[in-house]
């Protein structure tokens, strides 16, 4: 018995392996042949400004490869300043986005998608949102569709896939013509499909159902984002390959 069980430990030691020597912010050849791409550096912000701006908002900062959005002097926690950021080199249309994120205690965040920009407006004001969130002690965590993973407001994710603040999430966002999957941390917990009827109510059963950008008509293809929430959180290993 006893042998069976190292024998048991070793294997699942050998799988998960390649995840702990893979480094940060860096492709395997593997995914270089699959089309992956890098849209962190893990050493600056090439790439990346202000959402409706041109430079990076102050309140980011690169930390240990990662990329941290932290509360702005003068905010208290939960107050923004304007930092939502951009990938603004391009945008996409069918393509899987590959995020890991992690959350200081209380933090909330979003990871958005066909954003676009509309001048005087949020990033949020016209783009889906895949929420960034540390489930246990954030004031917004008492609604189920505003829970980390979560298509937020509108489609909850399974609580039990995410890891607690202070732990690294893998976050995976997958589109293909509209047909829109999350995956968090290996377990698909979210599905819904763009510009149909089910999609319309799910809008109109949210905070979105009076915002134009929801109204109008989520856009065909856009920039990936990221939002500032006024609380320190950590992204890293952002990686997409169009579909």
């Amino acid at each position: 018995m006893k042998r069976h069980i190292i024998l048991s430990c070793i294997a699942m030691l050998l799988i998960a392996l390649p995840s702990f020597s893979q480094k940060a912010n860096k492709l395997t050849a593997k995914e270089k042949k699959n089309g992956w791409v890098l849209l962190f550096n893990g050493k600056d912000f090439t790439g990346w400004r202000q959402c409706n701006g041109t430079a990076m908002p102050h309140n980011w900062i690169i930390e240990d490869g990662a990329m941290k959005v932290f509360t702005a002097e003068g905010k208290k926690p939960g107050q923004g300043s304007n930092g939502d950021i951009l990938y603004g080199n391009m945008k996409f249309k069918n393509f899987e986005l590959s995020i890991d994120w992690k959350a200081s205690k209380m933090a909330n965040s979003g990871i958005f998608f066909n954003v676009r920009e509309v001048p005087g407006q949020p990033i949020y004001f016209a783009a889906p949102e895949i929420q960034v969130l540390d489930n246990i002690d954030a004031t917004d965590n008492k609604v189920a569709s505003h829970l980390a993973g979560s298509l937020y407001d509108m489609i909850a994710a399974d609580p039990k896939t995410v890891h607690p603040a202070g732990e690294w999430n893998t976050i995976v966002i997958k589109v293909i013509n509209g047909k829109v999957t999350h995956t968090q941390n290996g377990v698909k917990v979210v599905e819904y499909e763009l510009w149909t009827p089910e999609w319309d109510k799910l809008v109109e059963n949210s905070k979105f159902k009076t915002f134009p950008g929801f109204t109008e008509g989520i856009s065909k293809e856009g920039y990936i984002g990221l939002q500032d929430h006024g609380y320190p959180v950590w992204f890293r290993n952002i990686k997409i390959r169009e579909l």
